[in-house]
C-alpha cells in the first residue's frame, strides 16, 4: 500500500473506506479476481458503491493492518487467515494468484504461499442482505 512505511503490513480483507485500496472484484462464483495493481479508494467511489448492495460483497479492499486495533487480531497474528487455512488447507490452489499487495500483505507474511492460495475465496462481507 502506498505510504504505509516499511514496517507496516497490509490487511487484505478490509472495508470500503476512503484511503483503502481496491485489490479485487468478486466474480459470479463468489471468488476474488485480483487486480494487477491496487486502485486507491476516494470519497466519491465510497459514496457511489454504497448506493448498491454491500461494497464488500462486490469488491475486495486492502488497508493498513491495525493489529491490536482489530477484533480479528489474536495477539500474534490475524485470526481470519488462520481460520480459513484450518478449514481449507486440503483444497489449496496450486498456483499463487496475481496479487498487487503480496510484498506487504499480513496474511502472506504470517502464513506464506498457503495464505495466497486460499485468499481468493475470502469475501470480507459474507452476511446475507
Amino acid at each position: 500500500m502506498t505510504g504505509l512505511g516499511s514496517n507496516s503490513k497490509t490487511c487484505p480483507s478490509s472495508v470500503c473506506e476512503e484511503g483503502a485500496e481496491v485489490i479485487g472484484l468478486v466474480n459470479e462464483q463468489g471468488q476474488i479476481n485480483f487486480l494487477g495493481q491496487p486502485l486507491p479508494v476516494f470519497h466519491e467511489f465510497v459514496e457511489i458503491v454504497r448506493q448498491g448492495r454491500s461494497a464488500e460483497k462486490r469488491f475486495r479492499f486492502a488497508n493498513r493492518c491495525l493489529e491490536k486495533g482489530c477484533h480479528q487480531w489474536t495477539g500474534s497474528g490475524c485470526g481470519i487467515i488462520e481460520d480459513v487455512l484450518q478449514n481449507m488447507e486440503k483444497n489449496l490452489m496450486k498456483a499463487l494468484p496475481n496479487c498487487g499487495i503480496r510484498q506487504d500483505c499480513r496474511w502472506y507474511h504470517q502464513r506464506g504461499g498457503n495464505a495466497c492460495r486460499v485468499c481468493p475465496i475470502v469475501i470480507t462481507d459474507n452476511f446475507k442482505e
